[in-house]
Parts: C-alpha cells; sequence; structure tokens
C-alpha cells in the first residue's frame, strides 16, 4: 500500500525553524519527484519546491528560495522540508507528494498534511 505520512508541523513564531519529514512506504523514493506544497486557509493550493526525478535537482517557489530547502535520505525512505526565516505568511497545510513524471506536476501520490503556523 502507498503512503506518505508528513510529521513536524506545528506552532512557531515569525523567524523560527521547522523541519518537515514524509515518509514514504509502499514504494521506494528515489525514482519519483517529489514535491511540497501549501495551501493556506482561503487561498489555492501552491507548490513550494520540487525534486526532480531526472537530475536530482531542486526547484523552488520564489516566495521560499533562500529560505526553505528540501533534501531526500533514500535510506530512509524519506523526505525532508528545512524551513528557516518562517514569516506569517507561511502558515499553510503542508503536504508532500511524488509523480513518476520528472517534474511535480501531477502528482500521483498525496500525503495527509500538516499544519504549519507561524504566529507571535
Amino acid at each position: 500500500q502507498v503512503q506518505l505520512v508528513e510529521s513536524g508541523g506545528g506552532l512557531v513564531q515569525p523567524g523560527g525553524s521547522l523541519r518537515l519529514s514524509c515518509a514514504a512506504s509502499g514504494f521506494t523514493l528515489d525514482s519519483y519527484a517529489i514535491g511540497w506544497f501549501r495551501q493556506a486557509p482561503g487561498k489555492e493550493r501552491e507548490g513550494v519546491s520540487c525534486i526532480s526525478s531526472s537530475d536530482g535537482s531542486t526547484l523552488y517557489a520564489d516566495s521560499v528560495k533562500g529560505r526553505f530547502t528540501a533534501s531526500r535520505d533514500n535510506a530512509k525512505n524519506t523526505v525532508y522540508l528545512q524551513m528557516n526565516s518562517l514569516k506569517p505568511e507561511d502558515t499553510a497545510v503542508y503536504y508532500c507528494a511524488v509523480e513518476t513524471g520528472p517534474l511535480c506536476e501531477r502528482p500521483d501520490y498525496w500525503g495527509q498534511g500538516t499544519q504549519v503556523t507561524v504566529s507571535s
């Protein structure tokens, strides 16, 4: 059974950091493009990052460049999103997703999401 389980969300003050994890089971991550997405209340879901399956390069949304870092641990079959210098506008439910294609355009599998709240 294919499953993605996110963890690591929570409440953090502006300027703080969080690391999200996404553990995969039922398949191996190394043959998939891996994306992080987020959806804030009243807004459409947006892509945050994507690790390409073709060359391993990582793309970031302009809003998080220089602050967020996506990574993958193939041995643990887990992906991470390190989020630094968090801002209130980063508040959202964060999802990981994977796709058999090279980029995170039409993910095949999604996690259940984890809430990130940035507030003082």
